[in-house]
């Protein structure tokens, strides 16, 4: 309709969908109601999307958002979001509209270019990033990264040392695990190995966010905001790894192209293992 979109049928199954063209950074909204008329909507969701095939909706402390609409059709109503999103594609999807008029919408969207490092993984492929010496023994470690998956399993970092000691962080049916183990495999695997386990439909080709920090035996595991705390067991406080750690798969040595376990099939972005971009390293 003229002055604002104004779908044919009023009900809850309608929305309107806005192409950013490109992946942007969104950080508020604000709506009218169509120009010159009784059309406006009182109260809308927000769902957001990479592909245009895959959504979800907009949250705030882990409840879907419902943000106030507009009570006539000039009136500005802006919002400013609690935590941005990272989208190309923007659903406004009414939930309810004036009682005496129908849905109608003039739409603002505002936010910023937004540029990151992506690395994607197509099943069969893995980054390495090697060490300055043979042996890397560490005390702290921040391992920090978001991810999209095209499937349910796949290893998405790995490191070992010879002496027993390793690191993995994997997909096992839409649920992401963390394995770790300090010290000597033949003499303390049964008391040192650890193995933590965080959400699940992880494998939504959505975005989802990892921290792993880990201070001598101490350990915070969180992936999208749901943090685990937990000690590992063991004799030993630092993690010693040999040569490198491996993104996306764990290749077997002197054996190109073959890897131990399945690998990673989807996107990591800003990815950093202790302070190093290792995907803009890879890049150079």
């Amino acid at each position: 309709g003229a002055g604002g979109w104004s779908p044919l049928d009023s009900n809850e199954q309608q929305w309107l969908q806005v192409d950013l063209r490109d992946r942007v950074e969104i950080v508020a909204v604000a709506t009218q109601g169509r120009y010159g008329s009784s059309d406006w909507v009182t109260s809308y969701t927000l769902m957001f999307s990479d592909t245009g095939h895959n959504w979800k909706q907009y949250r705030q402390d882990d409840t879907i958002w419902v943000f106030t609409g507009n009570s006539n059709a000039d009136s500005v109503v802006h919002h400013k979001f609690l935590h941005s999103m990272k989208a190309r594609f923007l659903r406004f999807v009414p939930l309810k509209w004036n009682v005496g008029g129908r849905i109608g919408l003039r739409v603002e969207v505002f936010g910023c270019s937004y540029k990151s490092d992506i690395a994607d993984f197509d099943g069969r492929s893995s980054l390495l990033y090697r060490f300055n010496q043979k042996l890397m023994s560490t005390f702290k470690d921040v391992v920090s990264l978001k991810f999209k998956s095209m499937q349910g399993d796949g290893v998405l970092f790995h490191g070992e040392g010879q002496r027993g000691d390793y690191i993995t962080l994997e997909l096992q049916k839409g649920k992401l695990s963390l394995h770790i183990n300090l010290g000597d495999s033949n003499l303390h695997f049964s008391n040192s190995h650890m193995s933590i386990t965080l959400g699940s439909l992880l494998d939504d080709q959505h975005w989802h966010s990892v921290l792993i920090e880990r201070f001598n035996k101490q350990v915070n595991f969180t992936v999208d905001k749901h943090t685990q705390h937990f000690r590992t067991k063991g004799d030993s406080d630092h993690l010693d790894i040999d040569y490198e750690l491996s993104f996306g798969g764990i290749p077997v040595p002197g054996k190109p192209g073959t890897f131990q376990r399945k690998n990673f099939h989807g996107c990591i972005e800003n990815l950093y293992y202790n302070g190093v971009n290792i995907i803009d390293l890879a890049k150079r």
